[in-house]
């Protein structure tokens, strides 16, 4: 904090600079009348001490490691250990997407992330009617513990870090996970990874949810009990804004109402029983890098902080790690163009510096080309070198949370904790984040942000390189990866042969049992398992649990 007499002497300062730029303003006025972030909110010409008058270093920036983790999660950041460098990915079939990423680990990747179809991703199998001309489009199609096993067949998973990018139908696929390990010889408390598992924000955000809300955080809460004990390694929920700012939310909204979100799946597991210091240690969460660096960076920070004191004094935690926000991020694919896709390769840079350089534990680097289709294997390697790039000749990791004290990042850091703090009260006041999803509060939140952003698109206020500004005339891109449409075909063959040679008395049975318990209070991550074990499919595991918890559906306001 600055002494009285040096806060004077400041501004005598800044008010001797103010008048200096009004001459030059007389000559040569700026670019524009207003400067904004990419959330809008203004940014002033000259960030001073005065920003942060009442900055307290060991309050609200302290070492790495350290409560409120400002600076970091770890002691030693990347000098110790590099970020977990993933690159998402999963396509058409298990063999083809086991192929790739096999390719991915040759070259470097230091984790899976899997990304999965339209259809796996709600619950349905590839023979299902909803599922025609959807299967393996967006992911990989798994149907059953056979595709998982394809999936990973050659990849020791005691020895890879893997992500799933999974949330309705998250408790069936981490079973699958844990089948396919039992099948390898590797015990449970040697998996290493992280499920999605955060439905909230489908509500929200995303749309690929099945059960209603009580049913939902029934199965995550049961996640988080059963991984506390059988898998402990294993991160039970990464409780995602990506998906929120792809909506179109600000850094602010981002902030606040993923850790709503985080709030309620805390509440949700003490309901039931569960001391916070058992399952908080293994949250984990999911942010987006946008092209701001500057307020991402900030961004970033200001999570790490507000989740470390919510964790403290809303909810008494005594384990440091549970106070510890530790996340992983994705470059913004909302910012790709389709538009001179090369630029696209300066975008994802750019938010790599950022996330790196806010501290993340974990990063997933889009390809060039996914504004059009799914990544070639050629755009893939440029994304991962980007990674290795910057790790390796920025310089940026030779000295943890360098961009500390600079007055514009602390007084960002600021702002943005405290709006994320007064969306965190408003939903308080409306119930908590179910509620105030119930009630279409944060959808309507970040719809209205979003409109905001595209006026000021399309009145060319925020540029676009190449899409509004900068434009020339370019041939289509070639060579994109396609999907063939003989892959939902392969995969129908594959449940009926797989139909056909499994025990179905054994199968009948376990779902009988899982259909029973679901009314009951007993974990169902067991009976789920079970399901797997007996190769039953994802469909019919889901569909037993629609019968009994039934199907949500979205009120729509007029």
């Amino acid at each position: 904090m600055l002494k009285e007499g040096k806060i004077e002497q400041i501004k005598e300062m800044v008010t001797k600079y103010e008048g200096s730029v009004k001459k030059t303003l007389e000559k040569r006025p700026e670019q524009k009348e207003i400067f904004k972030t990419v959330s809008g909110n203004t940014v002033n010409r000259l960030y001073t001490p005065l920003d942060i008058i009442n900055f307290d270093y060991e309050k609200d920036l302290g070492t790495p490691g350290q409560f409120p983790y400002t600076r970091g999660v770890q002691n030693t950041m990347y000098r110790g250990k590099f970020w977990t460098m993933r690159m998402y990915a999963g396509f058409a079939t298990a063999k083809l997407s086991n192929e790739r990423y096999k390719y991915l680990i040759e070259q470097g990747s230091m984790g899976l992330s899997v990304a999965f179809d339209l259809p796996t991703q709600i619950g349905y199998d590839s023979n299902h009617e909803l599922a025609e001309g959807e299967v393996g489009k967006v992911g990989v199609a798994i149907d059953s513990l056979l595709d998982m096993e394809i999936l990973f067949d050659g990849i020791p998973l005691d020895k890879v870090s893997t992500s799933m990018t999974i949330n309705a139908p998250a408790a069936v696929l981490l079973a699958m996970y844990l089948a396919v390990a039992e099948k390898q010889g590797v015990s449970f408390d040697k998996l290493s990874g992280t499920i999605q598992n955060d439905i909230l924000k489908e509500y929200i955000a995303r749309g690929t949810y099945i059960f209603p809300p009580k049913a939902s955080m029934r199965l995550i809460t049961d996640i988080f009990e059963y991984c506390s004990k059988e898998v402990p390694k294993w991160n039970t929920i990464s409780i995602s804004g990506y998906h929120i700012r792809e909506a179109g939310s600000t850094a602010a909204q981002e902030v606040g109402f993923t850790l709503a979100d985080g709030i309620a799946y805390v509440e949700a597991a003490i309901k039931v029983g569960l001391d916070v210091d058992t399952f908080a240690p293994r949250l984990s969460f999911f942010f987006n890098a946008h092209n701001d660096l500057l307020e991402e960076v900030s961004k970033y920070r200001a999570a790490r902080r507000l989740w470390a004191k919510i964790m403290k004094e809303r909810f008494g935690a005594k384990n440091e790690k549970s106070c510890s926000l530790k996340f992983h991020t994705q470059t913004a694919g909302s910012t790709l163009t389709a538009q001179q896709p090369e630029n696209n390769i300066v975008r994802v840079a750019i938010q790599t510096l950022a996330a790196v350089l806010g501290g993340t534990q974990s990063l997933h680097t889009n390809s060039k080309d996914e504004a059009l289709a799914l990544p070639t294997e050629s755009a893939v390697m440029v994304a991962l070198r980007t990674q290795q790039i910057v790790a390796h000749e920025s310089g940026i990791i030779n000295t943890i949370d360098p961009l500390a004290g600079s007055y514009y990042i602390e007084a960002k850091t600021k702002e943005i904790e405290d709006k994320a703090m007064e969306y965190i009260k408003k939903i308080d006041e409306l119930g908590g984040a179910t509620a105030a999803i119930e009630k279409g509060y944060i959808q309507e939140e970040i719809m209205n942000a979003a409109y905001e952003t595209q006026k000021d698109i399309e009145r060319g206020e925020t540029i676009i390189v190449g899409m509004n500004r900068f434009i020339v005339e370019e041939e289509p891109l070639k060579g994109l990866l396609r999907v063939d449409p003989i892959v939902g075909e392969q995969q129908k063959e594959k449940i009926k042969e797989l139909k056909e040679r499994r025990d179905n008395e054994a199968v009948k049975t376990a779902l009988k049992i899982l259909k029973n318990a679901c009314l009951t209070e007993v974990n169902l991550m067991p009976l789920i398992l079970e399901c797997v074990r007996n190769y039953a499919t994802l469909g019919e595991i889901c569909g037993v649990m629609r019968e009994e918890f039934g199907e949500y559906r979205q009120a729509v306001k007029l």
